[in-house]
């Protein structure tokens, strides 16, 4: 599917942070948060762990707006772990994949989540999400990286953007099959949750798919112009199953450790309203992605052999919702980060 988010008491925040060396939990205004989050999945989370000879993601345009190059995540600049990180208060985790380069990073947690990647081997040869969930057991169990009080003290995002799904039709797969597949797809998901919540970590947020009819990659169809609702039905299948797993993971652990940010909600309302309830800005015609190739041959970053640039660029992507034809813009993702801001404030993190 891929490879083509008062000065007053911000001084007593940055006080209890000096004194307490930000250890243990954040404080928020009414209940202490998370200080390190660990990240699984795909692009929608990842934030370089990609190799750098094989994803558009380290070429440009990729990174335009933030870091001002290519970095490896799949936008323009920010992306949905950075906007989780900020809203936690920490820095964005380091990508496992460059952890040996900074070390001192570690203590916001890490980032495994790896472009393309699903819950099961996908089109790419990259870690899939057990082999992910592999990696951070390592980092506790046989190099000490974090101990249990970190894992108690941290949030994991857990990103399935369904690349499972892309693999499943690429590899042959039946619309008639579909439904049992889901299936599969959302009971590795759930043994995926209950693996990492049984290593320490105290909360785990998972995502539902977003409306994968309205991606550019579908609405190219109608010129930008309407999503293909019949494949946000089978969207709106797969995460049903999601939310009753959530609901049954949080009556068997008994802590409420698990929660759902509904990206198929958020992204729809953004997409609906053009953005405009919910920011300064305006996406104009938002099913419209920013940077594409000039032609089906081609995707955003892509160039010629003699690296002349075979896609264009919109003016300014911040009035874009899309930045390519699968993932946000950072002006998009900050908007889903508006959207789903009220489902954070609800969460009791204690």
């Amino acid at each position: 599917m891929e490879l083509s988010k008062v000065l007053f008491c911000s001084y007593f925040f940055l006080l209890s942070l000096l004194i307490t060396g930000n250890e243990g939990w954040q404080h928020g205004a009414h209940q202490v948060r998370p200080t390190k989050l660990f990240v699984f999945g795909d692009s929608y989370a990842d934030t370089g762990n990609y190799k750098k000879s094989e994803a558009n993601s380290w070429k440009f345009p990729y990174g335009i707006t933030f870091p001002g190059k290519p970095s490896g995540r799949f936008s323009d600049g920010r992306v949905l772990t950075d906007y989780l990180a900020r809203y936690l208060g920490v820095k964005s985790p380091i990508p496992y994949r460059w952890r040996k380069f900074a070390p001192k990073r570690w203590h916001f947690g890490m980032n495994f989540a790896i472009g393309g990647t699903g819950v099961f081997d996908t089109l790419v040869s990259e870690p899939n999400m057990t082999t992910q969930i592999d990696n951070f057991e390592k980092l506790i169990t046989n190099y000490s990286v974090y101990t249990k009080m970190d894992s108690q003290s941290s949030l994991a995002l857990v990103s399935l953007a369904g690349n499972d799904y892309s693999a499943y039709f690429a590899k042959g797969g039946s619309a008639q099959g579909l439904q049992s597949f889901i299936t599969l797809v959302v009971n590795q998901l759930s043994l995926n949750l209950k693996r990492i919540h049984g290593l320490g970590v105290r909360k785990l947020a998972v995502t539902t798919l977003e409306p994968l009819g309205c991606l550019p990659r579908s609405t190219v169809m109608s010129s930008f112009q309407q999503c293909n609702e019949t494949e946000n039905k089978a969207v709106s299948f797969h995460n049903i199953l999601v939310q009753q797993v959530v609901a049954k993971l949080n009556n068997e652990s008994q802590d409420s450790a698990f929660f759902v940010l509904d990206l198929f909600s958020s992204f729809s309302t953004v997409l609906k309203s053009k953005g405009a309830p919910l920011g300064n800005l305006k996406f104009e015609t938002p099913l419209k992605p920013c940077c594409m190739g000039i032609s089906n041959a081609y995707a955003c970053g892509s160039m010629d052999e003699k690296g002349g640039k075979m896609f264009t660029v919109c003016t300014n992507p911040k009035f874009a919702f899309f930045w390519d034809t699968l993932h946000p813009t950072q002006a998009g993702w900050h908007s889903v980060y508006l959207a789903l801001q009220a489902t954070l404030e609800q969460i009791h993190w204690t």
